[in-house]
């Protein structure tokens, strides 16, 4: 008996509990705080909602390309980017870092942890004005700078995946910050290193970038195409005289400025193979009657890691110092740039491939892969690949021979952080040329982007919603990445960012380039705007 009491009370209790529990649900659903979905069911409706969102992406990336403006100049960009943002409930400071062009762009919910970063870069290349869609070099104003990189499609991808993150956060109550950084003068790699040395990025637990590419990838570890560099300019003075009635008079600044380059020219020989170092005179002087009495010359030394970057820059001091005595002049150095090598995170590299499988790549249609193989013929490269259709797997870290920079890099030694490359461009074509802005305003840059912002709010909401991540992140950050190196700011305490920069070139260029501007209001797309039939290729007889 006692044990029937005992079964049919646990039985009662159980009943009562079921009852109990059942009340409190539905008075939590009236009450307005019935459970969030799952993570999964989060993902879907990311998804879903960058999907409708498809026309905005396409109009950012038409729009920003129209714009087409260099480092340190992205004033139209700036302004169109952060209006959006704002009109959609971000919070936007401008001129952060002493830079007119510079911003962040802030959405903050609850309790406003975890901070989740966004990065991608604004700006063109000189000289790579070309009309989009047309697979053969057809400047849209001749000399003119444009999106021969493809930054134009990153701000799509950011600025969509944060917009749906933003709807979500507040329809489920889901804790946490989102903000959006502009990768200011990339080119140049002018901005970031300040960005960090002001703080902008001291409370960040994590930070997404993303960057054009050919192919929907991650990777984590050092980049084995990657070098860091530091960007200095040397400025000789000397002194004027008139260069035929009496040159003895004179002390020519561009005779340092030789003599500069012919001893680092000469101290290649003794470097290592791997290293990366090159130079423009942007200032050789005035006219050639005149002894020059200033002279500049702007070098990149590009190495492995820090203490070897460290080690080309105090050569290249060296010489300058020795140029000078040779020639009597004075001289000066500033650091315009800097860029870390990159090291990207393991952990959230391999929850972002995870988004990467989830979204897979777009959907190319005939006319994107005429494009892609007759832009390939043209400009002659060896194999002619199509468009990529499978995603890549993860890339782990290869070994390194050296190749470009990207200021990113620093970032990724004071956060945890991955830098996922998007399908927006063409494979094989050189890079920082017209032929890399043929794509980025087409069907193909839409859809690439499209994609790049599927997984940049998918990747995010794992991060927002399991803080065991962002503690697995945070360890191999502390116990492998930083463990032996340290992160040391490549400039210094009294360095200014080199905002005059490229001023000229948009000055000689945007009268001209205004009138080109994509109107959204008036055109589908810019190529109706501009009259481009998708694609134009070369007709067989004039290839003949």
């Amino acid at each position: 008996m006692l044990a029937d009491f005992s079964q049919y009370a646990a039985v009662n209790w159980s009943i009562k509990m079921i009852n109990r529990i059942g009340f409190l649900l539905c008075l939590a659903a009236a009450m307005g705080y019935a459970q969030a979905p799952s993570l999964e069911v989060l993902k879907k409706q990311a998804l879903e909602r960058v999907e409708g969102r498809q026309k905005m992406v396409q109009e950012i990336v038409d729009m920003v390309f129209s714009f087409g403006e260099l480092g340190f100049q992205e004033f139209e960009t700036s302004k169109y980017l952060t209006g959006i943002l704002e009109k959609n409930g971000f919070t936007v400071k401008r001129g952060v870092s002493g830079m007119p062009t510079a911003w962040t762009a802030e959405f903050r919910q609850g309790t406003g942890k975890p901070v989740v970063g966004f990065i991608t870069d604004l700006d063109g290349i000189p000289r790579a004005s070309q009309k989009p869609g047309v697979a053969f070099h057809d400047p849209m104003i001749e000399g003119a700078p444009g999106h021969g990189e493809g930054h134009n499609s990153g701000n799509a991808v950011n600025v969509v995946a944060a917009l749906v993150l933003k709807d979500l956060m507040i329809e489920h109550k889901i804790n946490g910050t989102l903000r959006i950084f502009p990768g200011v003068a990339e080119e140049l790699v002018g901005a970031k290193a300040f960005f960090i040395r002001d703080g902008l990025m001291k409370d960040l637990d994590i930070m997404l970038g993303c960057h054009v590419g050919r192919e929907l990838a991650t990777s984590y570890g050092h980049s084995s195409i990657n070098s860091g560099l530091v960007s200095v300019q040397y400025t000789f003075k000397g002194e004027a005289a008139h260069a035929a009635g009496g040159p003895w008079k004179g002390k020519s600044a561009l005779d340092a400025v030789e003599l500069m380059n012919i001893a680092w020219n000469y101290k290649r020989e003794h470097l290592r193979p791997e290293q990366r170092s090159h130079y423009v005179i942007v200032n050789g002087g005035d006219q050639p009657n005149v002894v020059p009495s200033e002279a500049t010359v702007w070098y990149y030394f590009r190495e492995q890691d820090f203490p070897r970057i460290k080690e080309l820059h105090e050569f290249g001091s060296t010489m300058a110092k020795a140029a000078s005595m040779a020639t009597g002049t004075t001289f000066t150095q500033r650091v315009v740039g800097s860029a870390w090598p990159n090291h990207f995170n393991k952990v959230v590299a391999e929850t972002q491939q995870k988004n990467i499988e989830l979204v897979g790549m777009p959907k190319w249609s005939e006319a994107d892969q005429l494009l892609a193989k007759e832009l390939q013929r043209e400009i002659g490269v060896a194999k002619v690949d199509p468009l990529p259709d499978k995603v890549k797997a993860l890339e782990a870290p290869g070994a390194w021979r050296g190749g470009g920079s990207d200021d990113v890099g620093d970032i990724s030694w004071v956060v945890p952080m991955t830098y996922m490359r998007y399908p927006a461009n063409i494979p094989n074509l050189p890079g920082h040329s017209w032929a890399d802005a043929i794509s980025m305003a087409t069907p193909i840059a839409h859809k690439g982007s499209l994609a790049g912002a599927k997984v940049q709010a998918a990747t995010a909401l794992d991060f927002l919603l399991k803080p065991e991540l962002l503690e697995q992140a945070w360890k191999y950050f502390r116990e492998v990445q930083t463990k032996d190196q340290k992160y040391v700011p490549l400039i210094a305490p009294t360095d200014q960012p080199a905002i005059e920069l490229n001023r000229d070139k948009m000055d000689r260029y945007r009268e001209q380039m205004r009138k080109l501007y994509y109107d959204p209001g008036k055109y589908s797309t810019y190529l109706e705007q501009l009259g481009i039939t998708y694609p134009t290729v070369r007709k067989k007889e004039e290839t003949k």
